[in-house]
């Protein structure tokens, strides 16, 4: 039951990188901005309308952008309802003048495809799709240390929000200093 929802909304609540290309200018804006939203997030979120509306989770998600000259990211981590723990992974490549990715095993499988996307300023707005299910994730950079994420689906010609998740970068306090 619950682990289900997380395979399939929770999943695309993790891929909270963005999805555009275009000039060489629009490429490297893209990659900063995939490099700006890399490391560690750690954050609470809620289903907030369907068969599991109410059901509350936490995930703790690493990204790491792609190596090289293309924009993209790799993600993985976990995300867990009550004792229910999921694994979650997402793989953001560029592919010519736009993206396309997965989450978990794709579409295909228990996950969703990433179909499309755009990078405007420091908000990301992604296209997923799987077998019937159209729909899209909004994720908006509050500031260096905190995102909030909006899982919408397509129901008739109305886009429905179906996920919230905030999540804050978890940094290491510790200071380092000389001793005298």
């Amino acid at each position: 039951m619950y682990p289900r929802c997380i395979s399939i909304f929770c999943a695309a609540a993790a891929v909270l990188f963005p999805l555009t290309a275009g000039t060489a200018e629009a490429a490297k804006k893209d990659k900063a901005f995939f490099q700006s939203v890399a490391g560690n997030w750690k954050g609470p979120g809620e289903i907030v309308a369907g068969k599991y509306k109410g059901t509350k989770f936490t995930c703790d998600l690493t990204g790491v952008p792609q190596e090289g000259n293309k924009a993209g990211v790799k993600l993985d981590g976990t995300c867990r309802v009550g004792v229910f723990k999921q694994p979650m992974s997402a793989v953001i490549t560029e592919a010519g003048r736009s993206y396309k990715g997965k989450i978990l095993d794709g579409g295909a499988g228990k996950g969703l495809d990433i179909v499309s996307g755009a990078v405007s300023g420091d908000k990301v707005v992604l296209g997923i799709n799987r077998s019937k299910l159209n729909g899209a994730m909004i994720a908006r950079l509050e500031d260096d240390n905190a995102m909030k994420v909006t899982i919408s689906v397509k129901v008739e010609d109305k886009m429905i929000p179906v996920i919230g998740v905030t999540l804050n970068r978890q940094v290491d306090d510790i200071k380092v200093g000389s001793i005298e």
